[in-house]
């Protein structure tokens, strides 16, 4: 579905009148979207520029429902596509800007709020046939207890990470053998493979990786939403004999009931969803619908962290883990700390959770994600992790980066 990706991302500073002083955020695309996404940044301005930055760290909840409810905004949505995505980043900014003067990285920031006040945080409408105000706080307040030795343990071990590195469908087949059996050398547990382009290439590419990896290694497997809801099914059963972990984004990530068939019909293989998800009020729907067994939030698909937080404490309610999806510019980076956030203060366990992880672009982050034997270490820099670096941002600047200037010479 996505043959012809160029990695780049609608990068948004948001400054201050302090000298070095900025909150940092990005919208990930694949390319072209990029003119696009900008355009609906540069819509906000007038909701941003010269706005004090003390209240906007204040009161983040205010800050990011401004944005969201802005009738003749939100009418493009409502609350989700580009001007959705577009309020996710200059939201995450302002959190990066928040946690940059707090002087606390953002999962830490967050675990170290009160209940009531992640709660305020969220945007409840819409929610409370699922999850109610007083629901959310049971579960915030039960997160408290423990939460000093779980931080304790993700500050010496770190958290699960599985990787994407080897699966790529443009790979040679030694090139996947190869890379699969280096990623269990470097402490992964779980690795993850690109399907969905033809169905016999994809049965030999998960065979060779299965005697690659040898039986107890997880296999995860990613279609992309490449099938209809029959073809997933007989896809995934062709899949069966090499236990694929979870089969993910089988289908459009739309089709709830389509999702939910999907699942019931190739139990016990699991089907993973939430890469493209629009917003809380569909994540709600999957999750009602038993449409799901793993929730793979996005830093940059939704509207930033306010309303990530809804969708862990919606996947907690409900009991489904969250596996957060990464990979493109940035966003192993930024959804390290939701899912850090979610193990000390709401899920309170790693278990049969993972964060995806792909081994590029990392250069790039002044403060890159860093894995290790198979875990994100907990960031310790303050902020969002997600800044560039300023050569790398010159560089690659469009259209007049140095990098730019050289193709158009090329």
């Amino acid at each position: 579905m996505n043959p012809d990706p160029d990695y780049s991302a609608a990068y948004v500073v948001l400054r201050t009148d302090l000298p070095g002083l900025e909150g940092n955020g990005l919208c990930f695309t694949i390319g072209r979207g990029n003119d696009v996404v900008v355009a609906a940044i540069e819509s906000l301005c007038p909701f941003i520029v010269g706005r004090p930055a003390d209240d906007v760290v204040r009161d983040l909840g205010s800050f990011s429902a401004d944005l969201v409810t802005d009738s003749q905004l939100r009418w493009l949505g409502p609350e989700k596509g580009v001007i959705h995505m577009a309020i996710g980043a200059v939201v995450n900014a302002a959190w990066d800007l928040a946690a940059k003067i707090a002087g606390k990285p953002v999962w830490r920031l967050l675990a170290d709020l009160e209940p009531e006040e992640i709660v305020e945080l969220v945007d409840f409408r819409y929610l409370e046939d699922a999850l109610t105000r007083e629901e959310a706080l049971a579960i915030l307040r039960a997160g408290r207890i423990g939460r000093e030795e779980r931080i304790a343990t993700l500050e010496r071990q770190g958290y699960p990470a599985y990787t994407t590195t080897p699966g790529w469908l443009g790979y040679s087949d030694e090139k996947l053998v190869r890379l699969a059996r280096e990623a269990v050398a470097e402490g992964f547990t779980q690795i993850k493979l690109k399907v969905g382009a033809d169905r016999a290439d994809d049965a030999r590419r998960m065979a060779l990786a299965r005697e690659a990896v040898g039986p107890d290694i997880r296999i995860a497997v990613d279609a992309n939403q490449r099938w209809s809801v029959p073809e997933a099914v007989a896809a995934i059963e062709a899949l069966a004999p090499w236990n694929p972990y979870w089969v993910e984004e089988p289908t459009s990530p739309d089709e709830v009931l389509g999702l939910a068939a999907i699942r019931r019909a190739v139990a016990p293989v699991k089907i993973a969803v939430g890469e493209h998800v629009a917003n809380r009020v569909v994540f709600k729907q999957l999750l009602q619908a038993d449409a799901l067994d793993f929730l793979q939030i996005d830093a940059c698909r939704v509207a930033g962290v306010n309303e990530n937080i809804a969708i862990l404490l919606l996947a907690a309610k409900f009991g489904v883990p969250v596996c957060p999806h990464a990979g493109g510019v940035g966003l192993c980076e930024l959804v390290q700390h939701l899912a850090m956030f979610d193990f000390v203060a709401v899920s309170a366990t790693t278990s049969d959770r993972v964060i995806e992880y792909v081994d590029h672009l990392h250069e790039h982050f002044t403060a890159p994600a860093l894995v290790v034997d198979g875990h994100y270490l907990a960031p310790t820099e303050p902020g969002f992790s997600s800044t560039l670096e300023p050569g790398s941002l010159r560089a690659h600047e469009f259209p007049d980066g140095a990098v730019w200037r050289a193709l158009r010479v090329g």
